[in-house]
Formats: C-alpha cells, sequence, structure tokens
C-alpha cells in the first residue's frame, strides 16, 4: 500500500505512451507521468522507483520523481501563493499547491508571505493538508535533551521574550533576546544548542555552543584573533552587542564570559576600549 504524503520505493508494472504504471498495493496501480520518467534511471518492468504520492487535480493518485518541500508530518516554511474562498494555497514545489484551509489560519496572511506549517493527511478527504496551528503536534513526547546538546531548529514566531523555534521537529523551545546576536526570522532554519531543559518542561535554546567547552573554544578563538592583529582587539566587556557579533557571531554574554576567564588565567589584559595579550 502506497504511503500518500511521503516519498514511496514502488514497482513499476506496466509501460504506457504517456508514462509508468507503479504497484500501489491496495491502492491500485499509480501512473508516474512520462514527465517525470528519469532519464538515467533504468525503469523496466519490475524496476523500483522512488516516488512522492500525492493526489492530482482531480484527486486521484499520482506519483512523481520530484521531492516536495515538505511531506506528511513534517514542518516547513513556505510561501503563500493563492487564497480564495476555500484557504491559501502553498508552494511546496509540485504542480499542485498545498492547501492551507482558512480554518488552519493562525493569523492573517497575504499572498507573498511566508509560513510555518505543519502537514497532514485529511483522514476524510485523504487530501493532503497544511496547517498553522502547531502545538497539537509538538510536545507530544518527553523532551530528553541534555544542556549543550546540538539540535536542529525551524525558527517559528517571535514573541516579546524571543523567538519561538521547532527542536528536531518533535517540541517547542524558546531563543530568548539576550541570546539573539545575529538576525533571525521566522522560517529560517538553523543549528543551535540546548540551554535549559527546565522542570517545567519549557526548553531554552542558544544558536551558539554553550558550557566550558564553547567558553574556551571561543577563548582560543579570541587569543588567535588578537595575535593577528598585533595583540589588540578594539573590544571589552563594556562593547556592544552588535560589534561582538561582527567580530566573532557570538552573543555578548559569551564574550564576556571568555575574555574573563583569559582575563583570569593571565592571557589577556581589559582595558576601558581594548583587550591586549598580556606581556607574560
Amino acid at each position: 500500500m502506497a504511503v500518500i504524503g511521503r516519498m514511496n520505493s514502488l514497482q513499476v508494472v506496466k509501460h504506457t505512451d504517456f508514462g509508468l504504471y507503479l504497484d500501489g498495493g491496495a491502492d491500485g496501480e499509480i501512473l508516474l507521468p512520462k514527465r517525470y520518467i528519469p532519464k538515467d534511471t533504468p525503469s523496466e518492468v519490475e524496476d523500483w522507483l522512488n516516488v512522492f504520492i500525492y493526489l492530482d487535480s482531480d484527486d486521484k493518485l499520482i506519483a512523481t520523481t520530484e521531492t516536495p518541500k515538505v511531506q506528511v508530518g513534517q514542518f516547513a516554511s513556505l510561501k503563500v501563493v493563492d487564497i480564495n474562498r476555500v484557504g491559501l494555497f502553498l508552494d511546496w514545489g509540485l504542480p499542485k499547491d498545498l492547501l492551507l484551509p482558512h480554518s488552519e489560519e493562525k493569523r492573517p496572511l497575504q499572498v507573498g508571505d511566508y509560513c510555518v506549517v505543519y502537514v497532514f493527511l485529511d483522514k476524510r478527504s485523504k487530501r493532503i493538508t497544511a496547517t498553522a496551528r502547531l502545538d497539537r503536534y509538538l510536545d507530544t513526547v518527553p523532551a530528553t535533551y541534555v544542556a549543550g546538546q546540538e539540535v536542529d531548529l525551524l525558527v517559528a514566531e517571535s514573541t516579546d521574550m524571543g523567538f519561538k523555534a521547532i527542536i528536531n521537529g518533535k517540541h517547542w523551545g524558546l531563543i530568548h533576546k539576550n541570546e539573539l546576536f545575529k538576525f533571525v526570522r521566522s522560517g529560517m532554519q538553523e543549528k543551535g544548542f540546548i540551554k535549559e531543559v527546565r522542570a517545567d518542561g519549557k526548553i531554552s535554546l542558544s544558536l551558539q555552543a554553550v558550557g566550558q567547552e564553547a567558553a574556551s573554544s571561543l577563548g582560543e578563538q579570541i587569543l588567535a584573533k588578537l595575535r593577528d592583529h598585533d595583540g589588540v582587539l578594539p573590544l571589552n566587556d563594556k562593547s556592544s552587542p552588535e560589534a561582538i557579533s561582527a567580530l566573532f557571531r557570538v552573543s555578548k554574554g559569551n564574550f564576556k564570559k571568555a575574555i574573563g576567564g583569559l582575563y583570569k588565567q593571565g592571557r589577556i589584559v581589559i582595558h576601558e576600549d581594548r583587550i591586549e595579550l598580556s606581556a607574560k
């Protein structure tokens, strides 16, 4: 049985002038139109092809060798390309746009806007559908992250405290404002790090490595940069976050910890307008 909305490995059962028919098991034969038959891949009867299965404009199962931007069970940021009384239509990389029903909107959107959505298979219509109401699909399993763990993030929305982000497609997390050392917007995909898993289950995130190992690594970067600039850098613990980020791509807090550690080790001297390599 073919899985709608996902990539499938299906066997070729028949050739026609307009394409190939693939064995969809209980769903019967599924057409792979001629324009999607890979030229450099064998496609004889009994060959297996990796295809994506969805419904065409006549609501019939159809196969494509193209890979969409998102599959059923996944989150993605997609562009609104059309709106009508039924809902919004999103560009997901296939000829037939993806429907986001008005009932699944979280905020008003216009053509050209991007929206973070979850893609599911509507049980009644069997149609692949998007929703912007993400909460019901997140935090459904216990979080087992540890501080310092590297994770994949999809930035979803801004809040008064920072940006909410989806962690590994499973949980909500928050990048606090003091961790935003670079430009961030909804829809961006970033590598991040677990900063803290609180007792109430809420997860704090960082866009840079955390802990003593991260501080040591940053300290070595600072020392290397000092050596490259004749032992002097026009930064200190009072420098702006923007100036620090421009040179090291880290937050001011992490920079202060790193130079504080170097100072205690006697490796640098901190002045009112600069840091210098120690003469020791």
